[in-house]
């Protein structure tokens, strides 16, 4: 079913692959709306988009490739198609098909696969001499343990097809390695694999990098990389790698380190993306830079979002401008730190009763308090909770890392969590910070 609503003036019409959880993107969206015409792809009627959409399809499957691609060709005879755009990571191979089939930028499903897999991204960092960590692809737990032989303990065990952390651990022994090897083998993400997506070796074992673990949000034009917002992550519950928050600064210096800069040129020249948005990972050696993963995609966690609270740059806009071979306007307006701060229960099986914050006395840095749990939900705290045991996440604003710190450390003793283990709220939870 497609539903098309005729506009007198036409501004340009960006094909949108699906939406994700509005709690997370409708920021995006929204931006999206004020410049273009949005025609969305989803499986199911839109409810809260309508509002910033001009015209949907609803299809089968947004994980169909080449249906997509079909139904793209289709909506193209009638209205030109300036753009394709797609921030969901278990969709954005899927869109590639879509921009492949009218000939516009980021498509090159190769390409994305090979952002995709991580395992065909560390093969191609290693034919072009790019820094990252030494890395195994393995099929069976022998094989993990020969492989961490190689590499070395401690090793990282990692899912080579999963976003979001999942699956990933670090082991410091063999004895460690046989315990967590299913976690990671077992570890599913939210939709199915695409059917083209298959390989014997599921599992990588890694070296283990030390340092401070950063994320870099960048918009790549004709090959050329330029970086927006430096994501600096706040990891939890060790020795697995949940993300508990993030801060981005409008004065990092690292937007303009010469070697940071060299290794996301490098990283991406390597992997054939030439147009479009990326969201890349690093950690932060004695040695350098050494690149961990890159996602073809706008980040998670509501990074792109903080970028825009700390520069005034709107990622929407940009990356819809991107989509469509335009110039984004990426020159700062702002200078100042956000932060965003998730929240978990402290027990596994939780039953939420309620979520909520007293929103009084608040300090002046804090922008949003959002309860992410519904009542009934069961949840869980890392390992078994991992991204879906977030109960809640504040964001905040100052004028320093510190000062913005001590803002979100106001809202989280706001925080009233009410359980079905007891009667008593649950005002402290604990953030796990290691």
């Amino acid at each position: 079913m497609t539903q098309v609503h005729s506009t007198t003036e036409q501004p340009p019409l960006l094909l949108l692959i699906a939406t994700g959880m509005r709690t997370y993107r409708e920021y995006l969206l929204r931006s999206l709306s004020t410049e273009f015409r949005v025609h969305l792809f989803h499986v199911d009627e839109p409810s809260w988009e309508k509002e910033f959409i001009s015209g949907w399809t609803v299809l089968p499957s947004t994980l169909d490739g080449p249906e997509m691609a079909r139904a793209a060709r289709e909506l193209h005879e009638r209205e030109p198609v300036s753009g394709v755009l797609c921030w969901d990571e278990g969709r954005i191979h899927a869109a590639s098909y879509t921009a492949e089939a009218l000939g516009l930028r980021n498509g090159d499903p190769a390409v994305i696969w090979r952002l995709r897999d991580k395992g065909q991204t560390r093969a191609a960092l290693d034919a072009a001499g790019v820094a990252q960590p030494r890395s195994v692809p393995v099929k069976s737990l022998d094989e993990a343990l020969a492989a961490a032989d190689q590499v070395g303990y401690p090793a990282i065990l990692k899912p080579r097809g999963l976003g979001a952390s999942l699956g990933v651990v670090r082991v410091d022994d063999a004895g460690q390695l046989r315990e967590r090897f299913p976690f990671t083998a077992g570890m599913k993400g939210p939709d199915p694999e695409p059917l083209l997506y298959s390989t014997d070796q599921p599992v990588l074992v890694e070296e283990w990098v030390t340092g401070e673990e950063i994320s870099v949000d960048a918009v790549v034009q004709d090959g050329k990389v330029v970086p927006l917002f430096i994501g600096r992550k706040v990891v939890g519950y060790l020795p697995y790698a949940e993300e508990i928050g993030h801060y981005v600064d409008a004065g990092d210096p690292l937007l303009s380190d010469p070697e940071l800069l060299d290794a996301l040129q490098d990283t991406h020249t390597a992997l054939g993306f030439r147009d479009g948005w990326t969201h890349s990972e690093f950690m932060l050696t004695a040695a350098g830079p050494r690149l961990i993963e890159v996602n073809g995609r706008l980040g998670g966690d509501m990074i792109p979002y903080l970028g825009m609270l700390a520069t005034g740059v709107d990622p929407g806009l940009a990356a819809g401008r991107v989509a469509c071979g335009l110039t984004p306007e990426i020159t700062p307006s702002r200078h100042q730190v956000a932060g965003i701060r998730f929240f978990y229960v402290d027990r596994d099986d939780t039953r939420i009763e309620s979520v909520s914050f007293r929103e009084t006395d608040l300090p002046r840095g804090v922008e949003r308090l959002v309860p992410v749990a519904r009542p009934g939900a069961v949840v869980s705290p890392p390992p078994k909770g991992t991204v879906w045991g977030r109960i809640a996440f504040a964001i905040a604003t100052g004028s320093t890392t510190d000062a913005c710190r001590a803002a979100l450390d106001a809202a989280e003793s706001t925080l009233v969590v009410r359980t079905g283990q007891d009667d008593t709220p649950d005002d402290t939870p604990s953030e796990r910070e290691e």
